[in-house]
């Protein structure tokens, strides 16, 4: 008996040992899908993996060519439509990200106010951290109620930060994220400092920024609208297979790619034009 709680003792001096003194291995990253990895981060949707996301490109991308072909029996058409949806899973997450970090953007000046009166009340930075899963902006409670979950299993705030930045995956938050580690490695009275003039700057950058968007939307939105209309005149003429059996010879499929490499360029010089500089992530 003696010997086996020796033992037991021994293993468990030996695993808090290795918890504070081993060296960690760095996560590895599967490379060729950085940015399909971001897409997903930015759109709330880290935990999907990218071969899902291309397993639902390729489906959808395969349902459609065989329905466009039976109705059209035309495989140029098909092919054509076949890529469109192809590709809008990859559109649907870039704008649910843009919709996310516009969000973001409206509560983050409430979130750093929040941290900022904890902080003042005594608070450590983890706990003012973790206290905003309740008293946050409801966008952000489930990050940081996550973050209050990974400090309080593991006690490493450098950690805890990263997993952090991973989960939010936007600008601001690197940047919320990066000066709190700074600012709880170096020290200082100045943190109650910083995050005032962080939360004024937030609120100054989001009002441009939503008067910058308001004022381009007809743009982008005109640019959408003169890019679907060919295409959506084009799946209406499915139904008429003496119509639609042109683009099935050699030159009906020349006009149609011709016609699809001009929509595509097109769009992107218009979207090029009225894109709004987008703020870059720090360290990610």
């Amino acid at each position: 008996m003696g010997a086996l709680l020796g033992l037991g003792f021994g293993v468990g001096a030996m695993l808090i040992w290795s918890a504070f003194f081993l060296p960690r291995r760095p996560r590895a990253r599967v490379r060729g899908a950085g940015r399909l990895e971001q897409l997903l981060a930015r759109a709330g949707m880290g935990q999907t993996s990218v071969a899902s996301l291309l397993t639902l490109c390729l489906v959808l991308s395969f349902c459609v060519l065989v329905l466009v072909q039976i109705l059209s029996r035309a495989l140029p058409v098909a092919v054509a439509f076949a890529a469109m949806a192809a590709y809008l899973p990859l559109a649907v997450l870039a704008g649910r990200g843009r919709r996310r970090q516009r969000e973001f953007a409206e509560v983050w000046p409430e979130a750093v106010d929040n941290l900022a009166s904890a902080v003042r009340a005594g608070l450590s930075l983890p706990d003012g951290l973790a206290a905003l899963a309740t008293s946050g902006p409801e966008p952000l409670r489930e990050t940081f109620a996550q973050f209050a979950l990974d400090y309080q299993v593991t006690g490493r705030f450098g950690e805890s930060l990263d997993r952090l930045k991973e989960r939010l995956a936007d600008p601001v938050g690197d940047r919320m994220v990066e000066g709190l580690r700074i600012a709880r490695e170096v020290g200082g009275g100045d943190l109650g400092r910083l995050l005032r003039n962080l939360s004024t700057y937030l609120r100054e950058e989001a009002r441009t920024r939503s008067e910058l968007e308001a004022r381009q939307a007809w743009t982008v939105n005109g640019a959408r609208l003169a890019v679907a209309a060919p295409w959506v005149v084009l799946l209406m003429m499915s139904a008429q297979t003496e119509l639609i059996g042109r683009y099935a010879t050699p030159s009906g499929a020349l006009v149609l790619a011709i016609g699809a490499g001009l929509c595509c360029g097109a769009y992107a010089v218009m979207m090029r034009i009225g894109r709004l500089p987008v703020e870059r992530r720090i360290l990610s």
